[in-house]
């Protein structure tokens, strides 16, 4: 019998394991031994995904029956800023979605010009780098709908997001490469669970990139950049944990 070791099942023995759980993904893992194993081989881990699951694979999708009856909010619960609040209080209809970096036809987006895009409706599951996780139906349009718009060019290696909350004073990030990017559960969430996004959740929109971790699925998000390296944006390392407490940056499971 051969016995496949991925890190969703990794994080889901954490979690038997533990016994307990941390509250929320913006903690750091607090056993030192937990962090080396689940951070250990980034380059490796990434390279045999690559190598042996086709580059559109799906993760599992499930059933409504099957949905978590609670989904947890991780990260920011709310961005707090005077500008996010006043984005919440006219109920985003000043928010704008900037698509730019490298592309030949930069986007700015509203709410509305979102939700009216095609829309892919998947019921996923969670996986949090803290060993919880949770299946829940998010909606919103493909970011490769978007990158497709605003004509996305061969240059481009990489995607980054700015979001609107701060984290010392600088707004947090993330990134992903164009292979994730185009995946066609990556999306662009502005629904959870046939509700409108609340804040805790990462209203207006969040992203979710349903092949890595929950700390990749960045909430709040402002701007959208396609870039050709991630040097010079932050510490070099493509987003905020992995800039500051060594997560990794690929979080493939």
């Amino acid at each position: 019998m051969s016995i496949i070791i991925t890190r969703r099942s990794l994080v889901a023995g954490a979690a038997v394991g533990a016994g307990a759980l941390l509250t929320g993904c913006d903690k750091i893992i607090q056993h030192p031994e937990a962090r080396k194993i689940l951070f250990m081989g980034e380059e490796m881990q990434r390279g045999l995904q690559r190598a042996l699951t086709d580059r559109n694979a799906l993760v599992p999708e499930f059933s409504a029956a099957q949905m978590s009856p609670i989904f947890r909010s991780n990260g920011t619960r709310n961005p707090g800023t005077p500008a996010y609040t006043e984005m919440l209080v006219n109920n985003f209809a000043d928010y704008r979605l900037r698509v730019g970096g490298l592309v030949d036809r930069p986007l700015s987006l509203s709410l509305p010009q979102l939700r009216q895009m095609p829309a892919r409706a998947q019921i996923t599951r969670h996986d949090c780098v803290e060993g919880w996780s949770a299946i829940a139906k998010w909606q919103g349009p493909k970011l490769a709908t978007l990158l497709q718009a605003a004509g996305i060019r061969d240059t481009a290696r990489y995607i980054v997001f700015t979001c609107a909350d701060l984290y010392r004073g600088t707004p947090y990030y993330e990134s992903i490469d164009l292979i994730d990017a185009f995946h066609p559960q990556t999306i662009l969430a502005w629904a959870l669970n046939d509700q409108i996004l609340d804040v805790a959740h990462g209203a207006p929109v969040r992203l979710r990139v349903e092949r890595q971790l929950g700390y990749k699925h960045a909430k709040y998000i402002m701007a959208i950049d396609a870039v050709a390296s991630l040097a010079g944006i932050g510490k070099g390392k493509g987003g905020y944990w992995e800039d500051n407490v060594d997560y990794d940056w690929y979080a493939g499971i």
